[in-house]
């Protein structure tokens, strides 16, 4: 869980309908989550939580382009953050990388957002996995990046769900290694 700084808050604050106001509501609580219209500074691909923190947790590792990135606990859902119109290339890269790609949620133009405040709690529904600390720089392979994380997730996720349907236990997973053979090396 991240906090955010003054300036991701600006940023953040000037794709709200009335800046002024938004900035107000996190001066009187900056615990309090606000709702955003996706579209005109940026665009979200949502995906249920468990492949979303492999996503996240992929693209830290690898060092892969990517922008903020929230989770709401109660739904289960993580939201990555990409810039605005950037649904044809990130359905393109995705298209490429599988001919079954993930289930996933884009929000653009006409769709909106919870964010949440710039100091969350631990135990608050919406938190920053990664919190925004100034406008994101328009990076043409944070799509790229993204496509390319979800599709390696959900195949690896994929693979560990059969794998545990094989070897529900230890004992199974053990029992099903092959037999060693012995040779007298004598």
């Amino acid at each position: 869980m991240q906090r955010m700084n003054r300036r991701g808050m600006e940023w953040l604050s000037a794709a709200a309908d009335d800046p002024t106001q938004f900035r107000q509501i996190w001066a009187d609580d900056p615990r309090m989550p606000c709702l955003l219209a996706t579209g005109r500074f940026f665009d979200v691909v949502s995906v249920e939580q468990r492949l979303g923190l492999e996503m996240f947790d992929r693209l830290l590792r690898s060092g892969l382009p990517f922008g903020p990135s929230v989770v709401d606990r109660k739904v289960q859902r993580v939201g990555f953050f990409l810039g605005s119109q950037s649904h044809e290339t990130f359905t393109h890269y995705l298209e490429r990388g599988t001919s079954s790609p993930p289930s996933y949620r884009y929000l653009g133009h006409g769709s909106a957002v919870v964010v949440p405040g710039p100091i969350p709690s631990s135990g608050d529904r919406y938190q920053w996995l990664c919190a925004p600390m100034r406008r994101p720089e328009a990076n043409p392979l944070r799509p790229v990046a993204l496509a390319t994380a979800l599709v390696a997730s959900a195949e690896l996720l994929a693979r560990i769900d059969r794998f545990d349907e094989q070897c529900p236990t230890p004992y199974a997973a053990v029992a099903a290694l092959p037999e060693e053979t012995t040779t007298d090396a004598r």
